[in-house]
Order: structure tokens, then C-alpha cells, then sequence
């Protein structure tokens, strides 16, 4: 073996394949500290940027800890999207070697999901409310699961999913293990997850221990209803391959989407009134290139790794500096660059220097000059 990972070095033979065959030398910092300390049995809090590798930090202890002998659910892993879900679900696919697993999620058909149950997965992601549901039923038997994994946790640390998430690891036996990850950990998630835990360890990794990113924030500033117009002249302007525009309220971006649609730019919409195959294929479209734009709400793309992805458009003014980094965390992962623009009004612009200032993050206002993205000093 080459790499770097010491811990990996003891595990079982087909993770340290995947390794070698996804080309990495050596962990990034989440990884180098919470797989040691989840393989050795702890409870776990951690908080680590967004691109940092996070999925594959509980991920690698949770399939080394599967017994492949043992035909029964033994981790279950909770996200808040379907989309989310999904992704972790092909996740434990590709890593799995042949570990059994499914995915669960609200709204999809419960019969065909009992169905899968009968299949006795080793691993289960899923959204809090279904598995839940299906434990009530009698169908998801929790007597044998060893871990529980909260990914994107302070998501799940809000009043509508406590109830459920109490229930669920209620559900399991004392000895059980409870990890929890997120890109930001809010003090409050932080207190409510400790109350289930035994002795949790808390690991955080700043954006100082990470490399450099090779992200660029840039804004313009416009009049509210020029916010549509200003669209088309960045997918003109800039050409970017794909871009991720996030909205506050989907309520206009119907209308809005047909017209770009017609003007040449394929976009789609991702949010929660948009039925689940509807946001499926405008995910799977925008992930295989297919759509140039995607219009999402928060949730909808929160934790979504969209391999490639060069631009995060702020439609709609982030409301918090976190949300602002969960945002431009989707592009520039893993060392990649990217771009982040938001488009603000005159009164707005204050708020993104707040934001800014908060974060350590350099802006760059720009303007349009002849059709393309100029220093606000520049083509006057």
C-alpha cells in the first residue's frame, strides 16, 4: 500500500482497494481523526468545512465495522434530504465490497421499501421520518445495530426531526454508537446531541487546516427585479459549465425557469413541492451535464457533492454566514477551484460584506462591460 492513512492499514482488504483504486495518497484531517476514534468505539461529534471528505470519515470505520456474516441492519445512517440520502447511498455502494445496504426516504412507495427490508441490508440510510415510520411497523428490526450516523447533524438537531431521532435511537440497544457530522455545528445541536451520548468525542477541523481554496467570491449589485436579467448575462458572461443558483423562496423561479428554458439555457428546479422523481432527474440531468443550471432551496442541496460543479450563484442573499458556507462549499471541493457569485441589492451588499468579514473571505465586486464580468473600476 502507498498511502499515508495509517488506520486504514489495518482495515479489511476491499476498503483499502477502493482506496488505491479513487487515486488518494493520504487522508484530509477529518479523516485522520475521526476514523481512528469511531473504529475504537466512541461517540462522535465532528465538525469539518464542507469538501473536506466527511462522508468517507464515518463511512470507511462503518463498513470495517460490518460483519458480513451477520444478515441484519447494523449502522443506520440519517440524513435530512432525499438527496442527501441517495448520495450517501451510492456512496456505500461503491465502498461497500459487496456489503448489503438501502436507502429509505420519505414520500417513495412503503410497500416496495418493506420489500427491500425482506433483503436484509447491513447498512440503511434514510430520512428520519421514514425509518421511524418503518420501525413503528415492525419492519426495520434495530436489535443489531451497532452505530447510528447523523450526517449533516445540526440539520437534524431542529424541532421537527428530534422526536423522530429520539425514537430512532431509543430504538437500538444501550451499547450502541452514535456519530454525528456536520460542516458547522451550532452550540445548541452540539448540547442536544451530547444528551444521547456516552463520553463524546468532539472533533473540529478549522478551514486553516486545510489547504488553501481555490475559490473566488465575487458580487455584483442590482435592483430586485433585475435579478432575472442578471442570470442570463452571467451564463453568457461567464459560460460556466454547471451552476448551482440558490433561492430563498422558489415561489418565482417557476415561471422563470420556462423562460430561460426557452432562451437556450436547461435549467431545473430542486425543492421540497417538486415531486421526488421530478427531483431526481433534475438532479441526475445537472449531475451528468445534461442542465447547465440548477435553481435550489437550501435544504434541497445541502451535503450535495456534484462532482465538477465551477459556480455557486447566490440568487437570493445567504441569511447567515453559515448558510453562506454551506452554499459555496458546494464548488472548489477537494482542491478544485470554483466560483461563487451573489447577486445583491445596494442595500443587501452591506449584509454580504458582514458575511464576508466574518468568514475571512476576500470579495471582488463586479459589473458588466460589454457583456462580460468586469472590475467594478474597470470599462467606465
Amino acid at each position: 500500500m502507498t498511502t499515508q492513512f495509517t488506520a486504514l492499514q489495518t482495515m479489511k482488504p476491499f476498503l483499502q482497494e477502493a482506496w488505491e483504486k479513487a487515486g488518494f495518497q493520504q487522508p484530509t484531517p477529518i479523516q485522520e481523526k475521526a476514523v481512528p476514534a469511531i473504529l475504537s468505539g466512541y461517540d462522535v461529534i465532528a465538525e469539518s468545512p464542507t469538501g473536506t471528505g466527511k462522508t468517507l470519515a464515518y463511512l470507511l470505520p462503518v463498513l470495517e465495522k460490518i460483519e458480513p456474516a451477520k444478515k441484519a441492519v447494523q449502522t443506520v445512517i440519517l440524513a435530512s434530504s432525499r438527496e442527501l440520502v441517495m448520495q450517501i447511498s451510492d456512496e456505500i455502494r461503491k465502498w461497500g465490497g459487496g456489503i448489503s445496504s438501502a436507502a429509505f426516504i420519505g414520500g417513495a412507495n412503503i410497500k416496495r421499501q418493506v420489500e427491500k427490508l425482506k433483503k436484509q441490508p447491513q447498512v440503511v440510510a434514510g430520512t428520519p421520518g421514514r425509518i421511524q415510520e418503518l420501525i413503528q411497523m415492525k419492519k426495520l428490526k434495530m436489535h443489531e445495530v451497532k452505530m447510528i450516523v447523523l450526517d449533516e447533524g445540526d440539520q437534524l438537531l431542529v424541532p421537527e426531526h428530534l422526536k423522530s431521532l429520539e425514537h430512532i435511537i431509543k430504538s437500538t440497544l444501550k451499547e450502541r454508537q452514535l456519530v454525528l457530522f456536520s460542516a458547522t455545528m451550532p452550540a445548541k445541536a452540539e448540547t442536544a446531541a451530547k444528551e444521547w451520548m456516552k463520553d463524546a468525542q468532539v472533533i473540529k477541523v478549522k478551514q486553516s487546516e486545510m489547504p488553501d481554496p481555490k475559490v473566488e467570491h465575487l458580487y455584483f449589485t442590482c435592483d430586485r427585479r433585475e435579478k432575472n436579467v442578471m442570470v442570463e448575462r452571467i451564463m453568457r458572461g461567464f459560460e460556466p459549465e454547471r451552476v448551482l443558483s440558490f433561492v430563498n423562496d422558489i415561489g418565482d423561479v417557476n415561471a422563470f425557469s420556462a423562460k430561460l428554458d426557452y432562451k437556450g439555457f436547461r435549467n431545473g428546479i430542486l425543492h421540497s413541492e417538486v415531486n421526488k422523481q421530478e427531483r431526481a432527474s433534475a438532479l441526475k440531468q445537472f449531475r451528468e451535464g445534461k442542465l447547465s443550471l440548477l435553481f435550489a432551496t437550501d435544504i434541497a442541496a445541502r451535503g450535495l457533492d456534484i462532482k465538477g460543479l465551477t459556480h455557486v450563484l447566490n440568487f437570493d442573499l445567504p441569511k447567515t454566514s453559515a448558510q453562506y458556507i454551506h452554499r459555496a462549499g458546494r464548488t472548489g471541493r477537494s482542491g478544485e477551484e470554483g466560483t461563487v457569485i451573489s447577486l445583491v441589492t445596494e442595500r443587501e451588499e452591506r449584509e454580504l460584506k458582514r458575511i464576508a468579514k466574518e468568514l475571512g473571505i476576500t470579495l471582488k465586486k463586479k459589473r458588466f462591460y460589454k457583456g462580460q464580468p468586469v472590475d467594478e473600476r474597470k470599462g467606465k
